[in-house]
């Protein structure tokens, strides 16, 4: 069956302020520079994580039910992934380094997904970063230096270790008091912060974010399909479940393991 075709939603300032107040009561960090600021445009200094104003705004492009293909496209920095590549079911969770949920998520839900789905193949989880607020970008970029085997670690000991580098000021100390605990050197730390080409590939990745529909964090892509809410373990295992019993009656092969 040809499928149908995609529609393309172009949202001004304004809507995107009346999506943020409806979509996310529900216990998101919603990303607050879409309301009244936007990523800046390069130059000079350049950062994305930068503020400015709305007048300054085009209409953004967002993409109505995008397609698996265009879910899955990778940017110009690669994924960061767990488990098996080929793994029948992906799940996207797209996150901010600050997100009090996304904390949550990694101490409450994490563990359990990853021994029980991840560890025995039937999940591929891939991060994607989509920075909230400029503390939040510094250790996006931070993250993203971590050799790719100590992408994850770091990743755990910033969400576990909030509460001594989350600030409302930007402040690269203690950001880098965490990182060095994977290895990272002063030198290495201090010549990521100044890394253009990698802050372009992030400000790729959240501006892709947006345009498939993402508006806050925790956001998911679960088989392809958004889901915007903090999820619970028993959430999580059913939407699997099921994503999985779909593969199952498609013919699909899937790992058989007890939990």
């Amino acid at each position: 069956m040809a499928r149908a075709p995609l529609r393309i939603l172009l949202l001004p300032v304004s809507l995107t302020v009346a999506i943020f107040a409806g979509a996310c009561s529900g216990g998101l960090s919603s990303d607050k520079a879409g309301e009244s600021f936007a990523l800046a445009d390069s130059g000079p200094g350049f950062t994305p994580f930068a503020q400015v104003p709305s007048s300054q705004l085009t209409e953004r492009v967002v993409i109505a039910n995008p397609s698996l293909a265009e879910v899955m496209q990778p940017g110009p920095l690669g994924e960061r992934s767990l488990g098996r590549e080929d793994a029948p079911v992906t799940v996207i969770k797209y996150a901010s380094m600050t997100c009090p949920y996304c904390k949550r998520f990694m101490a409450e839900v994490f563990p359990s997904f990853k021994k029980e789905y991840v560890d025995t193949g039937k999940v591929r989880f891939i991060l994607r970063e989509f920075p909230i607020g400029h503390q939040s970008g510094q250790a996006t970029v931070a993250l993203r230096c971590a050799a790719p085997d100590k992408y994850f670690t770091l990743y755990e000991k910033l969400m576990a270790q909030q509460a001594s580098w989350v600030s409302q000021e930007v402040r690269l100390e203690p950001i880098y008091a965490v990182a060095k605990q994977v290895g990272m050197s002063r030198a290495d730390f201090d010549a990521c912060m100044a890394n253009q080409s990698m802050i372009q590939g992030l400000k790729w990745v959240k501006d892709r974010g947006r345009t498939l529909g993402v508006i806050g964090t925790p956001n998911f892509f679960i088989d392809g399909k958004l889901v915007k809410k903090v999820l619970t373990l028993p959430e999580l295992r059913q939407m699997l479940d099921d994503a999985l019993a779909r593969k199952v009656a498609g013919g699909g092969a899937i790992p058989v393991t007890a939990r």
